[in-house]
Formats: C-alpha cells, structure tokens, sequence
C-alpha cells in the first residue's frame, strides 16, 4: 500500500518538478540575455563617447593651429560647433549607461575639452583671459591627448573584460 501511495504521489508530482525546473532554466536564460544586453550597451555607449570625445579634441587641436596660422575661418568655426554638439550628446547618453569609475574620467577629459572650446572662442572673439593663448590651448590639449584619453581607453576596455 505505502509502494502504492509513493507511486501515485510520484507520478502526480513529476509534472510539478518538471515545471520548477523548467521555470528556472527560463529565469537564468533571462538573465543571461539582460548581462549580454546590459553589456551591449555599455560597449556601444563607450564606442560612441570614445569616438565623439577624440573627434571634438582632433577639431580643438585643429583650430587651434589654424589660430596660430591665422587661418581659423567660420568653417573651422561651424565644424568645432558640430562636433562639439555631437560630442555633448553622446556624453549624456553616456551618462545614462557608463559606471562612475569610467565617468570621473570623462569628467576630467571634459574639463580640459570645454575649457579649450571657451579659450578658442575668446580668442576669435578678442576677449582672451589672462594667459589664455593658442599656445596654452595646444599644449592642454596635448596633455590631454597624452594621458586623459589614453586612461580613457584603457579604463573602458578594462571595463570590457579586454586585458592586454
């Protein structure tokens, strides 16, 4: 009898166990998905900053020689305009995505860029601050090339899991 009732509970219960299981595998796969989501995310948002961050430099660094040559012209403007526009929108998505560690970096970097496009403006516009010069531009924004976003990118793909 007892043989009988153990069958009986066994074979009612199977479907049960079979479910629980089957629910379990779901949520793991589920969260799975979300880590490789989560991941994507992160890795595109800092492809999209790196790449928006290192262009709005290259046209700093560019308008900067043009002021030393006396050659900056309302295109140089234009183009530092759009890629500073650019740049600040990627960096608030960023924002939005990227871990604090990799944005106190960012945060650095985007001292140095801002600082540079206000220093450039007033010069073109003939009310440069004290010490401010096309010179002191160019060697911030060397400095800045140099260390800030080499630290930037080794921080991200450190981030990624990429180890050289």
């Amino acid at each position: 009898m007892i043989a009988a009732v153990v069958g009986v509970l066994g074979t009612l219960c199977a479907p049960l166990v079979s479910q629980h299981i089957t629910s379990r595998q779901r949520r793991a796969d589920n969260d799975d998905g979300l880590r490789k989501l989560a991941f994507e995310e992160r890795r595109a948002a800092y492809v999209t900053i790196n790449q928006s961050m290192r262009e709005f430099h290259d046209r700093l660094k560019y308008a900067v020689h043009r002021l030393i040559d006396g050659d900056y012209t309302t295109r140089d403007r234009s183009e530092v305009e759009d890629s500073r526009l650019a740049y600040r929108s990627r960096y608030a998505e960023a924002q939005m995505i990227v871990p604090a560690s990799i944005l106190d970096i960012c945060k650095d970097l985007n001292k140095v860029l801002t600082h540079a496009d206000a220093a450039v403006k007033r010069i073109v516009a003939g009310v440069p601050r004290q010490g401010e010069s096309a010179e002191n531009i160019r060697t911030d924004l060397l400095k800045a090339s140099e260390k800030k976003l080499s630290n930037l990118t080794v921080a991200m793909r450190a981030d990624l899991g990429i180890v050289d």
